[in-house]
């Protein structure tokens, strides 16, 4: 099995807090390119890239980026960032491991497409789809995916890239995975770190505040900040500003952030 992977998107800074990006179905961990000369002077950020054919299932995902991440803290704070599929992740991580991080966030979490009975069953028509034809009707997908009038052009192809950087047999499996996603509230409840819940009112692919909602109800020191003109894919935003939001919500503990800089 090809191992996952942590991509070094800035310089690196080992006396800076972790930021770890888990990214959405793409996998292809690029998607937070324009928020990181924000994040970069506050953080050391990794982000978890999955090989494009990856069949992983919950368990070994999260096992597995947890072998990745615990031996890079060396005792340094991390805020575990996850997009989306990345946030059903980073949930999966958080309720196996408490202490995986000293804070969650969590974009828009695929964990609302439960809610959403007709993609469950439109999704199986993907395992069949050739790739060539896949890569293409991606291209349909960008107005579900974003509030395109919001996003840059450059940020547009980025989007269409990632979408096309995952082969269809990979978001059959993937979606799947979101199919059978469940968390048990007593396991949900473990999460004690503080957990900040970017919720976009205009979704259009899943119901993302609604399940904002539910979740905080669920985990006990999390709340929301709710993005009212925000698609799916809001990072890419050009108002979309990830760390003042972060600041806005008082989110950037300084005891944190100075914890490991001389």
């Amino acid at each position: 099995m090809t191992p996952l992977t942590l991509l070094t998107p800035t310089t690196p800074q080992p006396h800076r807090p972790l930021f770890v990006y888990l990214p959405g179905m793409d996998g292809s961990g690029y998607l937070l390119r324009s928020q990181l000369p924000r994040l970069a002077p506050h953080f050391d950020i990794r982000c978890l890239q999955l090989p494009p054919h990856d069949l992983r299932t919950w368990d070994d995902l999260a096992q597995d980026a947890l072998a990745l991440l615990n031996p890079l803290r060396q005792g340094r704070p991390l805020y575990l960032f996850g997009e989306s599929f990345g946030g059903c992740l980073a949930l999966m991580m958080a309720s196996q491991q408490p202490d995986c991080c000293d804070r969650l966030i969590l974009s828009n979490p695929a964990s609302a497409l439960k809610r959403r009975p007709l993609l469950f069953w439109g999704s199986h028509l993907v395992q069949w789809m050739p790739d060539a034809l896949s890569a293409i009707s991606a291209l349909g997908l960008l107005p579900f995916l974003a509030a395109l009038d919001r996003i840059p052009t450059e940020n547009r192809q980025a989007l269409l890239d990632a979408m096309r950087h995952v082969s269809s047999g990979a978001i059959a499996w993937r979606i799947g995975l979101l199919r059978d996603f469940r968390i048990p509230e007593p396991q949900l409840a473990r999460i004690q770190q503080p957990t900040l819940i970017l919720a976009s009112v205009l979704d259009r692919l899943l119901p993302s505040l609604n399940e904002a909602q539910d979740l905080i109800q669920a985990l006990p020191n999390a709340k929301i900040h709710r993005l009212p003109r925000s698609g799916h894919a809001c990072l890419l935003e050009q108002d979309t500003n990830l760390l003042e939001i972060l600041q806005s919500e008082d989110f950037l503990s300084q005891k944190l952030l100075l914890a490991n800089n001389p």
